[in-house]
Order: C-alpha cells, then sequence, then structure tokens
C-alpha cells in the first residue's frame, strides 16, 4: 500500500427533469453509473455520500481514492459515460492527496475516512497568509492547542488531506461521526480557539450521510434499481 493517496471529493446535483423520467430509464441511468463505481472500487476505495436533506445544491458525494492520479482521472472519464452523468452537474469538486502532518507524530495516511461512522462532515479549508509568516515553532504551538480541543471528542474522527498547488484550497478537512450535535460542539469550541484566528475560509461545509452507492443512488429518486428490472436482451 503506498505512503501517500489522492483523494477526490465530487459533488453530483441531479437535473430535477431527470426524476420525470421512465422508472425503467431511470433505473439503467444509474445501473450504468453504479457498474462505473464497483469496477473502479474493485481494488481502489470509493465511498459514498448522500447529501438529500442536508444540502440544496448537490444530491450525492463520491470519495474516490488511489495513489495514482490516473486512476481517478480514468474512473471519472468512465463515470461520465453513464446515463445518471448525463443528467448531473458538479457544483463542487475537491482534490487532495495524504501527508504526513507537521503538527503531529503520526505517519502519512495511506487512505482516509475508513471508519463505518454513519456521518460525514466536510469542508475546504484556506489558512491567512499571515498563519505561514510565524515561525515554525509558534505554529506547533497554536495547533497543540487545537489539537487539544479535538481530543475531547473521541468520537469524532478527523481526516485532513492536502491541497497545495492541487486544487484552489489548501486543504480538505472531513469529520467522521455518529452523531451532529456532537460535531457542533465540537466546532462551537474550536470557534474561539487562536488557531482559528488565522482561517481565511472554510465553506461551504457539508454534513453527508454515509451509505453504499446503490442506497446513495436510490435516496435520488426513492426508487430502489433492483426494484426495476433490467430489459431482457433479444436473441437473434
Amino acid at each position: 500500500m503506498a505512503d501517500r493517496t489522492f483523494a477526490k471529493f465530487t459533488f453530483f446535483k441531479i437535473d430535477p427533469a431527470w426524476r420525470r423520467r421512465d422508472d425503467g430509464l431511470r433505473a439503467e441511468d444509474k445501473r450504468e453509473f453504479l457498474a462505473a463505481c464497483e469496477d473502479f472500487a474493485i481494488d481502489r476505495s470509493l465511498r459514498a455520500y448522500s447529501t438529500i436533506g442536508t444540502r440544496g445544491d448537490a444530491d450525492l458525494l463520491l470519495l474516490s481514492q488511489s495513489p495514482v492520479l490516473e486512476d481517478i482521472h480514468t474512473f471519472h472519464v468512465v463515470l461520465g459515460q453513464s446515463g445518471l452523468a448525463r443528467w448531473s452537474a458538479t457544483p463542487y469538486s475537491y482534490l487532495s492527496m495524504t501527508k504526513k502532518s507537521p503538527y503531529s507524530d503520526e505517519k502519512a495516511r495511506p487512505e482516509i475516512c475508513t471508519s463505518r461512522r454513519k456521518y460525514l462532515f466536510l469542508y475546504p479549508m484556506v489558512k491567512k497568509r499571515e498563519w505561514y509568516s510565524l515561525p515554525e515553532e509558534e505554529r506547533g504551538r497554536i495547533m497543540k492547542s487545537h489539537i487539544e480541543v479535538g481530543r475531547r471528542y473521541p468520537e469524532i474522527s478527523i481526516n485532513t488531506s492536502y491541497s497545495f498547488g492541487l486544487d484552489d484550497q489548501e486543504f480538505v478537512v472531513a469529520f467522521e461521526g455518529d452523531d451532529p450535535g456532537q460535531f457542533l460542539d465540537l466546532v462551537q469550541e474550536l470557534r474561539p480557539t487562536e488557531s482559528s484566528a488565522y482561517t481565511e475560509r472554510e465553506t461551504p461545509i457539508f454534513t453527508c450521510v454515509a451509505m453504499s452507492v446503490a442506497k446513495a443512488l436510490d435516496a435520488i429518486d426513492g426508487q430502489a434499481v433492483s426494484a426495476i428490472p433490467s430489459e431482457p436482451m433479444v436473441q437473434a
């Protein structure tokens, strides 16, 4: 397993007109999308989350990971050929990479978001330039206090990946937990910390419900793919 991994967070918004298509056509669109996901996930990490009911501008999040960036490129090319993708927009997209934190003794994670907790809380983050002008020891002191707050919430797992030079944001921060209330309390407690004063941007924020790709697709129109049989092949 590679020491560092690319992580691609891709949000999809489905055209409302798609829901008015025939049941069988919608099911086939989803089958094609699902097949591309299942093929990628054979030997790479793929997680799905529904944002139905938590965001108005996105319906589905796919987190695809691979140590090889070309894998992620190819996956999205194939995904874009599916029926559902033709009815989809990508309102948000974040590319990042795992690496060792300069403020922790932990090794770089080969993958992120590996727990089976119910929710993912996700946002891109940019620090103020003043942050990087601080001495390394000062930044370490400030982050130590920040980390200590997070440790008071052991039920919440943090996944930080890095986007310097890869995408518009500097970090993608993804928290996992089973209780949104605990995450709310954690974020509120972090607001007055010294480190927060050096944050330039940390929006938009997404609350995502973890589930299989199939269930996330079914949540879009409320119709299970397995409930609609595919068209039988015509024998010559």
